[in-house]
């Protein structure tokens, strides 16, 4: 396959047409979130692969920008940090009930995480 007849495959099977419009906003913070996350596991991996020293004021760093940025997407949908610390929680307990396993973090059950994200 040559890069032409590659390119030209892509453009059959890209999406433009059926791509809903993003909130500027929320394009925004989810680059923020994906780029912060980048950061904080570079970190992580100089200091487990290269033997840089363990940085936890550079964790704070990179954890405030990532609540940064949450903050921003909280904001956009009305959501506040309360609600969705809830949310989490109940989730979570539907997935395990009495406390965390391999098992049941394995074996979820996705309908029923659903029903308690969509009924709170």
């Amino acid at each position: 396959m040559t890069n032409e007849e590659y390119i030209k495959a892509v453009k059959t099977t890209e999406s433009i047409v059926n791509i809903p419009k993003l909130n500027l906003r929320m394009l925004h913070a989810a680059m923020g979130i994906v780029t912060e996350a980048g950061e904080l596991m570079d970190m992580l991996k100089k200091y487990q692969y290269y033997g840089k020293v363990f940085d936890s004021v550079n964790i704070k760093e990179e954890v405030g920008d990532l609540l940064w940025y949450i903050g921003i997407l909280l904001d956009e949908n009305k959501w506040t940090f309360e609600e969705i610390m809830e949310l989490n929680i109940a989730k979570l307990k539907k997935r395990y009930p009495e406390k965390f396993t391999q098992d049941k973090a394995i074996n979820r059950d996705l309908e029923e995480e659903r029903k308690v994200l969509e009924t709170n």
